[in-house]
């Protein structure tokens, strides 16, 4: 990477967030699968709609308390000390996970939430202000597509070392994996401070702004009152106690929001109004994104052929991608047609003498001898499409938009959004032909499917995710840049306890093929709503980007 080009603390932030992406992702790769593993295999034993559960509360969190960090750092904090700070807790929340204990568990997974919204925010925030010099802001969409394939990475590469600590040590091996890379991103980031120390930028609060602090700690422990009381509601609202918790704490936290608006001088109000058109139409974008790891990694792990070819299957079990997987009778949970599992009249969820549950929708052709074994690709190592192809996918989409930028017909940062919503809808369609092709999960699926889906839905989060962290620095003002990167995560945080609440709700269809027609529809919808919107949103990127 020329440093002409480019400013030189890209480099860092980029291997900062490389580590920081392997860590997450190592986690939230094995995650689901750890929550409902069979207590004799080292997991919690939980059926899917509480790992859903969890596993949305979780990562709605992760990007909920990005608006707390990016508010601390601009008024406070300042934005190195908070990477740090945050980079630290998360990589000693990802090593409690290491602890076999529920208690311990969920410590561990509060600890990251809270790392992850000092970190997350400000690294895009600074980013964003390196782009600001003169000589660079012309490329920061370039620069942010290109952060976006380097962190991505980490995230391809993770997988692989959770599969093969999994396989050769335990689950307690993977955690460990994921913080010891996170501390690898901390010192990194430390390296290159001397390259962004003049674009931590912490300016003095306008006369309108001094109230904000003080509206903040306000908004915080309303917002703790209102999960309290969520929580309390007698039954539930929206199919748990905390999914209705974390809507009722988001009710302050948008609230804030509205009061920036109102608060703000004339002149901002419109690119905030723009920022926040987007941040909530693209909220039904994550709800369906964020399904790979759960609802994706279920189909992956039930109805996929994850069998390794012969040929590769030695190379695979060596490095510890791959397990092979005997066709004998033993005690196993009970499933139906649908890999529900079965419970009791205490419920306890049954046991039977039978083949592992794999073998349940293989093709009879495709048993083993009894006694022999197949072997199986970890199916962990599915998490590893998107990142491959947004690897792979991020320069030739860096070209086209070059292309069009030079011949004068680049679409608009709007438009970006606009089109990405449309290409992820389609990927959702790929979906509902594998559950066709495969007589509603009654036959394994080939693998060819989820990567094809994988590959479609990355075009779309291509033209879409980067394009919002470029527009909220585009559009932002300086002195609330890394409050509306919180704002940006608060929409994702949203989105993303959506798509735990659809995944939730997985097992309830028992035509799988009309769970990913409702995926369809929530995109399509978002994609209209843009497209009513677009020529107002292109208007004000014109008036106000800087």
């Amino acid at each position: 990477m020329s440093q002409s080009r480019f400013p030189k603390g890209l480099f860092f932030l980029v291997f900062t967030e490389f580590w920081e992406r392997f860590g997450y992702y190592l986690m939230i790769g094995i995650f689901m699968l750890y929550m409902t593993a069979d207590q004799e295999k080292g997991g919690f034993g939980w059926d899917n709609a509480k790992g859903a559960d969890v596993y949305g509360t979780f990562i709605a969190l992760v990007f909920l308390t990005p608006f707390m960090g990016g508010l601390l750092a601009d008024l406070k904090l300042g934005y190195r000390f908070s990477i740090s700070l945050g980079g630290i807790l998360m990589g000693i929340g990802y090593c409690m996970l290491a602890i076999p204990s529920e208690t311990t568990f969920y410590f561990a997974l509060g600890t990251m939430v809270i790392g992850n919204g000092l970190f997350k925010p400000n690294i895009s925030a600074l980013l964003g202000n390196l782009f600001n010099d003169d000589r660079y802001r012309h490329k920061k969409d370039t620069g942010y597509n290109l952060f976006y394939m380097g962190i991505n990475l980490g995230a391809f590469v993770c997988t692989f070392v959770a599969a093969l600590m999994r396989n050769k040590i335990g689950w307690h091996a993977a955690f460990i994996s994921a913080g010891v890379g996170m501390f690898i991103g901390v010192i990194t980031f430390w390296a290159g401070m001397k390259h962004y120390r003049h674009v931590d930028l912490r300016k003095e609060p306008n006369a309108e702004d001094k109230p904000v602090l003080k509206q903040f700690f306000k908004v915080l422990l309303v917002g703790l009152v209102f999960a309290f009381i969520g929580w309390m509601i007698p039954g539930t609202v929206m199919g748990s106690d905390s999914t209705d918790s974390f809507f009722m704490f988001c009710i302050p936290v948008i609230y804030f929001y509205a009061y920036i608006y109102f608060k703000s001088p004339a002149e901002d109000k419109k690119p905030l109004g723009t920022m926040y058109t987007v941040f909530v139409i693209v909220i039904l974008f994550w709800a369906i994104f964020k399904q790979n790891g759960s609802a994706l990694t279920t189909y992956a792990e039930f109805y996929t052929d994850r069998e390794v070819p012969e040929i590769l299957a030695p190379a695979t079990k060596a490095m510890g991608f791959s397990d092979p997987l005997v066709a004998q009778n033993g005690k196993v949970t009970q499933y139906d047609e649908q890999f529900r599992k079965l419970k009791d009249e205490n419920g306890e969820v049954k046991k039977c003498l039978d083949y592992p549950v794999y073998f349940k929708n293989l093709s009879p052709a495709k048993y083993p001898e009894p006694g022999g074994s197949i072997n199986l690709l970890n199916t962990e190592i599915f998490q590893s499409i998107n990142p491959f192809f947004v690897i792979s996918l991020t320069p030739l989409i860096i070209a086209l938009f070059s292309f069009m930028r030079n011949k004068g017909k680049e679409p608009t940062t709007a438009s970006k959004i606009a089109l990405g919503l449309l290409i992820s809808a389609l990927s959702t369609l790929v979906m509902v032909a594998a559950v066709h092709y495969t007589n509603n999960g009654m036959d394994k699926a080939s693998a060819w499917w989820l990567i094809s889906a994988y590959g479609v839905i990355t075009i779309g989060e291509l033209c879409l995710s980067p394009m919002g962290l470029s527009m909220v620095s585009k559009l932002s003002p300086m002195r609330l840049t890394a409050l509306m990167m919180g704002g940006w995560y608060l929409s994702t945080s949203i989105g993303n306890k959506l798509s735990g609440v659809l995944a939730k709700n997985w097992d309830k269809f028992d035509n799988k093929a009309n769970y990913f027609w409702l995926n369809f529809a929530l995109l399509l919808l978002a994609f209209l709503i843009m497209m009513l919107v677009l020529k107002r949103l292109n208007k004000v990127f014109n008036e106000s980007a800087h």
